[in-house]
């Protein structure tokens, strides 16, 4: 029925049409019919691979797609009961691509690896000739790309080879392909000229960040001009550089003579610095406890302080930020230029893996810099493009940022100082009369005001797989009403995957631990062991350990106590025991369990955690209950019992 229905409307259409789309629909048929099986070119395809562990329900026992688009296989992206296309980013993979394995799957059209570690040459793809797509950025492919690469893919409309490390010309096939859309080169060690582009269709290229010379082509002339950027000899509409005048390089030896000039003066800088910091040392010990930004940062006499702000009606098409600038992504503040800022003293807040945060004074208002030093994912346009994209957020419970300050070396976030500091400190800290511990209300608030910022990430950025990714209790700070604002939200993108994997919350969970990649449930796993660490007050093993444990870490020591019926022992004597809200402390805790199975399929997701913790109550009116486990299965069963 479904086959004589889809007939009958291609009979109504064009006899080209109709001849095409038939060709297409019976090649995928017939070709999968008379040669090997997907399962069987796919699990060959896995055996090129090397780090494949992400790849796991890879199964030979599973059809990797059933019914017309179900994809059972991470990564494999199904149509019509074909393999349509490989989506296999952010797995850490390595090995050698197997093109020839590939050719098999007569209905591939779609192949992304970006975000891996590939190395070598690049793949010879133009065997794949009916791709539509191709996605092979952040990865370490090199060498030069032949220039028959693209040839005899006429289908090919995406392909992005961004941040490798390719060398020789731009090939010249990719001028070729007739329906070419979308095509991203930057971040490489390309050389020469660019080919000359005249597909009408072509909306954006991108070849920033290369080595390129010579006059940019007439057809790509009304392109952005920070496509072009970082191309030393690059000329010609649309950058400012005129061909007729080249810029020429600066002799050698003048080149010495400058460098030499501005060591003695830096040297002479640095001995005045000294003599001056030795005797204000000798004058107060304050000093001792304080920094300043500029003996942290080595680009103060380098970068003049100066100010690029991106108002809410033009952020979107305003000129990105030139190196050395200060980027204000946000109206409500009053503006500063770089020298302002490193020019008061600052205090040491605290060092990191990611980097080391400050507070410092600016115009009588108090603000908190973080120095970044790994933030080398994505090039500079990525980063302003991120950046501004953080900068659109607006919700009670996200600290926002304020402004940013981008160098290939490190970056810097500003944003507002919170005087009560971050949910850490006050449920670990020292309590007395004048830090108490937080009672049921005021936690319960805390966690609600989490929830509904995490909810708010999830529905602004669906893009990012975990759109928090570093949720832990150091990163939610407490306002004067002591209502929770999320910090370090959405880095991901901007953080190199080495790092990410080391220090992130998100790939201390147990599906990467066990698996190898994060999921759209990987921030309720956070969620789950905060909520866990706010009604227990205990510090969670996980923020320190690099690997998920499922025996060490805070939701197994919970599990544990309620198996043993130990329940009263959980939670935190701190906030209280009043017989009316045990009742609501036990649905909270429940909730928390929930969020951290290990089993992600039987895990909550963000809304339902969300909507489960709203019904909650400060104070309950309920019946006392008692808390009661069961084992059903191997699978913990709560439940209440009233008394």
């Amino acid at each position: 029925m479904l086959m004589g229905a889809r007939l009958a409307r291609l009979m109504r259409a064009p006899i080209p049409k109709i001849f095409f789309a038939l060709v297409i629909m019976l090649s995928c048929i017939v070709m999968s019919s008379f040669s090997a099986s997907d399962t069987e070119i796919l699990i060959k395809f896995k055996e090129s691979l090397a780090h494949s562990k992400a790849l796991h329900n890879w199964d030979p026992n599973v059809v990797p797609c059933e019914g017309r688009n179900r994809g059972n296989w991470v990564g494999v992206i199904c149509f019509n009961g074909n393999v349509r296309g490989l989506q296999l980013e952010n797995m850490g993979l390595m090995g050698t691509i197997d093109v020839d394995c590939l050719i098999m799957l007569r209905c591939l059209r779609t192949l992304s690896f970006m975000n891996n570690t590939f190395a070598g040459p690049m793949p010879d793809v133009k065997k794949l000739s009916a791709l539509r797509s191709l996605y092979f950025s952040y990865n370490h492919f090199s060498g030069e790309i032949p220039d028959d690469a693209f040839e005899g893919m006429g289908s090919l409309k995406k392909v992005f080879l961004s941040n490798n490390e390719f060398t020789g010309k731009i090939p010249s096939s990719l001028a070729s392909l007739h329906r070419l859309m979308l095509l991203g080169l930057d971040g490489n060690k390309f050389e020469g000229q660019i080919p000359d582009f005249q597909q009408k269709g072509l909306k954006r290229l991108n070849v920033s960040n290369n080595d390129l010379k010579g006059p940019i082509p007439a057809s790509l002339s009304k392109m952005d001009s920070n496509s072009f950027l970082g191309n030393e000899y690059l000329c010609g509409p649309p950058l400012e550089y005129s061909c007729k005048s080249p810029r020429r390089r600066i002799p050698v030896l003048r080149i010495a003579i400058i460098v030499m000039g501005v060591a003695l003066v830096i040297a002479v800088i640095a001995i005045v610095f000294f003599i001056f910091y030795f005797y204000l040392k000798g004058q107060s010990s304050s000093l001792e406890r304080t920094s300043t930004l500029n003996e942290q940062n080595g680009f103060v006499a380098s970068h003049p302080g100066q100010v690029e702000h991106i108002s809410a009606e033009n952020r979107g098409h305003t000129r990105k930020a030139e190196h050395g600038k200060l980027s204000f992504v946000r109206d409500d503040r009053e503006k500063f230029v770089l020298q302002e800022l490193l020019r008061g003293s600052a205090e040491i807040l605290g060092s990191a893996t990611f980097g080391s945060s400050y507070k410092t004074r600016v115009n009588g208002q108090s603000i908190v810099v973080k120095r970044y030093k790994h933030m080398n994912n994505v090039g500079r346009e990525e980063f302003h493009e991120h950046m501004r994209r953080l900068g659109r957020l607006s919700h009670p419970n996200l600290h926002p940022l304020v402004a940013y300050y981008y160098r290939k070396e490190e970056k810097l976030l500003i944003s507002d100082f919170v005087d009560n500091g971050s949910l850490a400190s006050v449920l670990h800290g020292n309590h007395n009369e004048d830090h108490p511990a937080l009672d049921w209300p005021t936690r319960l608030r805390i966690v609600k005001g989490v929830g509904r910022g995490l909810a708010y990430l999830y529905d602004e950025i669906p893009s990012l797989i975990a759109p928090h990714g570093h949720l832990k209790s150091s990163n939610v700070l407490l306002d004067d009403s002591f209502q929770p604002l999320l910090t370090d939200y959405s880095l991901a993108p901007v953080i190199s995957l080495d790092l990410a994997q080391q220090s992130m919350m998100a790939y201390k969970s147990p599906e990467y631990a066990q698996h190898g990649r994060v999921t759209k449930k990987t921030d309720v796993w956070s969620f789950g062991i905060l909520i866990m660490e706010i009604l227990t007050g205990k510090f969670p093993e996980n923020y320190l350990t690099q690997v998920h444990d499922s025996n060490t870490d805070l939701a197994g020591w919970v599990n544990t106590m309620i198996k043993e019926k130990r329940t009263s022992g959980v939670f935190d004597l701190d906030m209280g025991r009043a017989k009316n809200i045990k009742s609501e402390q036990l649905k909270l805790l429940k909730i928390a369990l929930s969020c951290c199975d290990e089993d992600v399929e039987r895990r909550l997701d963000m809304r339902e955690v969300v909507e489960k913790i709203e019904e909650l109550k400060e104070g309950s009116e309920s019946e006392f209950g008692e808390y009661t486990s069961s084992v059903t299965n191997d699978q913990d069963v709560y439940t209440f019992r009233g008394v």
